[in-house]
């Protein structure tokens, strides 16, 4: 094997890390010498488990990942290669390999983490995708782990706005989870990157997505937490953040939700308070301009129908409107508001929030 193989099949072996990786080649300088050393000066190094983990590697999974990746066009970068993120060569237990679907470029050294619940309120769904589409017009590539919830909609608003997103998954590229993301998964990797330290095969175990957070935030700059309960995985994130020198921020969210507890406890425990995009320009000190402008994520869209149509659909954004306040904005009557508004969803240009409220439908 090559030092190239060698660090793959390394990672191919549970238990074997950045810091395990480091001890090794301390003794044996390089990857492929690992492979030649005797159980014996293994076992001096790592211990009698480990060193009957590397002696008696079997090739053969080492064939079978590769075959896998070359499969599915999935690169392979090592941690000795020039390709490597240099944000992640130093945080503490770096990955030994990143599976990389896309591409990882010089522009995303300017990245932002944007994490919260997978199963959030609109509040923070709607706040993650508004602040990654703002975001990505400076040209700043999000960051978040394409779970259900937030994160879809922080991959998601980049995207809105053909900016660069990084998906960081907790599983092989052979079992996307969730799987409801597998479409997303092939259109991040069209503008921006996906990927994993896992090797092809690994199942979405439990264990796995707290490891995978420390990747979200060694990418970024700073993270955002949108919205997340008392034991939500953001806070993990968080964590990581905090110990890898990078910024946290926060939303404030409302104080009898149970899904902003998570949230509140790290503005009060002196993450960044957020209301607006320039608020973590400003903290970052972030000399950015726009590469789309602002009244484009925001501006009147035209869309294929009727006068009456466009003109109600003019009064939604993002921000739930009640049928009063329509009848208000467009002084047509309720009966004639409900009809549009039939046509409207018939067309999944708008969608019902709880309430009898509506927004434009961004999906």
């Amino acid at each position: 094997m090559n030092d190239f193989e060698s660090l793959i099949s390394l990672n191919l072996i549970p238990q074997i890390g950045s810091v395990c990786l480091e001890n090794l080649l301390k003794y044996f300088k390089l990857p492929q010498d690992i492979f030649k050393a005797s159980r014996q000066d293994l076992t001096a190094v790592v211990g009698e488990r480990l060193s009957e983990s590397i002696s008696s590697f079997d090739k053969r999974l080492l064939a079978k990942d590769l075959l896998l990746a070359k499969k599915s066009g999935i690169k392979i970068i090592t941690l000795f290669c020039q390709a490597y993120p240099q944000a992640l060569k130093n945080i503490p237990g770096k990955p030994i390999v990143l599976y990389v679907s896309g591409n990882i470029t010089q522009q995303d050294d300017l990245a932002f983490g944007i994490v919260g619940s997978r199963r959030a309120s609109f509040y923070g769904l709607n706040n993650a995708e508004n602040f990654a589409a703002q975001l990505s017009a400076y040209g700043i590539t999000i960051v978040s782990g394409m779970a259900r919830g937030v994160d879809t909609y922080a991959h998601r608003g980049a995207l809105k706005v053909k900016g660069r997103t990084i998906a960081v998954m907790g599983s092989g590229f052979n079992n996307i989870y969730p799987e409801e993301n597998v479409g997303l998964a092939k259109e991040i990797s069209l503008s921006g990157a996906v990927i994993s330290e896992f090797p092809m095969e690994t199942q979405p175990l439990p264990q796995n997505f707290p490891r995978r957070n420390r990747l979200i935030s060694g990418l970024s700059r700073g993270i955002l937490v949108t919205e997340a309960a008392r034991n939500s995985g953001a806070l993990i994130t968080a964590d990581f953040a905090l110990e890898q020198g990078r910024e946290v921020f926060a939303l404030p969210g409302r104080i009898d939700s149970s899904g902003s507890i998570g949230a509140n406890t790290l503005l009060k425990q002196g993450a960044k308070l957020v209301t607006c995009c320039d608020d973590i320009l400003e903290e970052l000190n972030l000399a950015v301009s726009y590469k789309t402008e602002p009244d484009k994520l925001s501006a009147s869209q035209k869309i294929a129908g009727t006068d009456d149509e466009n003109r109600l659909y003019d009064c939604l954004s993002r921000e739930p409107v009640a049928i009063d306040d329509l009848v208000e904005k467009t002084t047509f009557s309720s009966s004639k508001i409900l009809s549009l508004i039939l046509k409207l969803q018939f067309k999944k240009l708008i969608k019902e929030l709880p309430g009898k409220q509506f927004t434009r439908n961004y999906n």
